[in-house]
């Protein structure tokens, strides 16, 4: 199998082929131009890997969450590049890329955690399952680094203590204090690669996850990308001042 993987959700722009020869990354962390960088990345991977587009079997793309305009670029790019060469798409999340990587290392269960800014987080967990899939102890979500809690006790969802992943716990320290959690520093800074996203897009498109890329999808988690005034305790309440009745 030869995948690409890329993805700009985040301040890593990040891309990977994966194929019979094994798994060629490349990645850098930017504040923004992810839209400038990400073409040319596709094609050195692709060169130095010595592939086509049209000789991929499909790509893996990162669909989220993370920046709102990161994730349109990953999603559109993604997309541009599939029905260009009648490919494949299967989405991959930022969390689960995270979560792989400490399975990867040989956790059976990782809680994956990014910044997501005005004062919250994106986590999810996640369970190793058989094949290099994972499967995800609830939906990703998005709150106050407080509310962030470790699924209870299921036969279904495995033994042994979660392993902390994702620059979420560099940036909210006491998130490392969750109880049955532990977090390796160099964890804390983590941020998802398309090294990971490769792999388990891998797993998914052989087991008969790709989709049609006109179905691919952002997953944004949170629906806008900023707090009005009243939200966050500054001015008068919306409709404060407006006149009644009007």
């Amino acid at each position: 199998m030869r995948l690409l993987a890329l993805d700009t959700a985040t301040e890593a722009c990040t891309v990977a082929l994966l194929t019979e020869h094994g798994l060629i990354c490349e990645s850098v962390e930017i504040g923004r131009g992810h839209a400038q960088e990400i073409l040319g990345m596709v094609d050195r991977i692709l060169a130095q890997g010595g592939v086509t587009l049209a000789s991929l079997s499909g790509i893996a793309a990162g669909i989220g969450p993370g920046s709102f305009t990161g994730v349109r670029v990953s999603v559109a790019v993604a997309q541009g590049l599939a029905f260009g060469a009648g490919l494949p798409v299967v989405p991959v999340t930022s969390l689960e890329a995270l979560a792989l990587a400490a399975i990867g290392r040989g956790a059976a269960r990782a809680l994956a955690c990014l910044d997501a800014r005005m004062g919250e987080v994106y986590w999810g967990c996640y369970v190793a399952q058989p094949a290099g899939l994972l499967s995800a102890a609830g939906a990703p979500a998005v709150g106050p680094p407080a509310g962030v809690r470790l699924p209870e006790a299921d036969p279904r969802l495995g033994s042994g203590p979660f392993v902390g992943i994702g620059r979420g716990f560099a940036v909210y320290p006491e998130l490392a204090d969750i109880p049955g959690l532990s977090v390796d520093p160099g964890d804390a800074r983590a941020l998802p690669q398309a090294g990971e996203m490769a792999r388990l897009g891998a797993a998914r498109l052989a087991a008969g996850g790709g989709i049609d890329p006109q179905f691919l999808e952002p997953l944004y988690v949170r629906d806008k990308v900023a707090r009005t005034e009243a939200e966050r305790g500054v001015g008068p309440p919306r409709g404060a001042d407006r006149p009644v009745g009007k």
